[in-house]
């Protein structure tokens, strides 16, 4: 009997040669004075995408984000929409639409008149505007309370009326800054999925700014990490965790060990590494050759680690450890070990069953391990 293959998945858009991306962003230079706010950047976006802009207060996404609305003015570089340069054009000409932070409604209409603001500004026929209102309405499930006006509101509501007002006049590209900065924890969790649900539903591009990297993670089919003005990793949230392409990236992106050192033995596939404050090596994937005494660095996420009562002979890497701090956060467990030599480790547990107490005490010496594959190993 023929055995049964797995079809290939598809290639995604930025995977294909040959997809033509709908937002391309060329070398674009933005300086205030003598600072670079947004320093050569290029990236391409394509039809259909949840985009983000990921990076710390002051590293160039929301200024990058201005260029695209069209408020601010590169200085060099250029802005092609659907394949039509949109650099010099003004605001109101772009097939652009941006929801602010700030959700900018007007205090003194009502849901239904803030979404029809634009509308009737464009001069949209008053049938056509009641109809397009209508679906924005039903889109963000907003339809009972139409007639309310933004102080009878709550936040996620007016983040809604927000979205639904930036989307009726049917942008190609929706610019999102902070989309959910002012909503607390547990409510931006949730707004996250419903977000994720309308841009699938509208097949609209999106392109949002934030410094929350759980909330790029969640959301995006891809995310630019941005550092310093410049763009230093664009990847798919899964790619951007497991593979950074450097330190800063791996540092920024969720919880990670870092160790230093420098290649001692080149293997079949794998370097050997003498480690800065650990007594013994550590053995890493690594295809290309690397020449003796080069500094590398070791990222290793806390969830990769396993624990044990005693040495692990059976595995390459290990590090002997005192719990020194502990943190239980309900599904996890965060430990942090000091070894002999004074360095902190960082393990993670999940809490797979239910337990009266912490897997380990305070003072409780254990080992952790981790195989060549788990960690990355990063150059410079």
């Amino acid at each position: 009997m023929a055995q049964a293959s797995r079809r290939p998945a598809a290639l995604e858009p930025w995977q294909d040669a040959n997809a033509r991306p709908f937002l391309r962003i060329q070398n674009i230079t933005k300086t205030f004075g003598n600072t670079y706010a947004v320093d050569d950047v290029s990236c391409d976006v394509y039809q259909g995408e949840f985009f983000s802009l990921l990076g710390g207060s002051g590293c160039g996404k929301s200024t990058l984000l201005r260029i695209l609305a069209g408020l601010e003015t590169p200085n060099s570089g250029r802005i092609l929409i659907d394949g039509v340069d949109v650099t010099n054009m003004p605001p109101y000409e772009r097939p652009v639409n941006m929801m602010f932070q700030s959700y900018a409604l007007f205090p003194h209409m009502t849901v239904e008149q803030n979404i029809a603001f634009g509308l009737k500004q464009d001069r949209m026929p008053k049938a056509q505007v009641a109809e397009r209102v209508d679906a924005m309405l039903e889109l963000v499930k907003m339809r009972e309370l139409r007639a309310r006006r933004p102080d009878q509101l709550s936040g996620g509501q007016r983040q809604r009326v927000a979205l639904a007002r930036s989307l009726a006049k049917q942008p190609k590209l929706l610019l999102l800054d902070e989309p959910l900065g002012a909503l607390d924890k547990k409510l931006r969790e949730h707004t996250q999925f419903e977000l994720m649900t309308i841009q699938e539903r509208v097949g609209t591009t999106f392109i949002t700014v934030t410094h929350d990297q759980e909330e790029a993670m969640t959301m995006s089919t891809r995310v630019a990490v941005m550092d310093a003005g410049r763009i230093v990793q664009v990847n798919t949230p899964a790619n951007l965790y497991e593979f950074p392409a450097n330190r800063f990236v791996a540092e920024f992106i969720g919880s990670v060990n870092i160790i230093e050192g420098r290649v001692i033995e080149q293997l079949d596939g794998e370097v050997r590494i003498q480690a800065d404050g650990f007594e013994n090596s550590f053995v890493m994937d690594h295809l290309d050759p690397l020449p003796l005494g080069t500094s590398v660095a070791v990222a290793i996420r806390p969830e990769k680690l396993s624990v044990h009562d005693e040495r692990p002979v059976e595995r390459p890497n290990w590090v002997q450890g005192k719990v020194v701090d502990i943190a239980y956060l309900g599904d996890v467990s965060i430990y942090h070990l000091l070894t002999p030599l004074g360095r902190t480790v960082r393990v993670q547990i999940t809490h797979e069953q239910r337990y009266e107490r912490p897997h380990y005490r305070w003072e409780d010496e254990v080992f952790v391990s981790w195989d060549s594959e788990d960690g990355v190993l990063l150059l410079g």
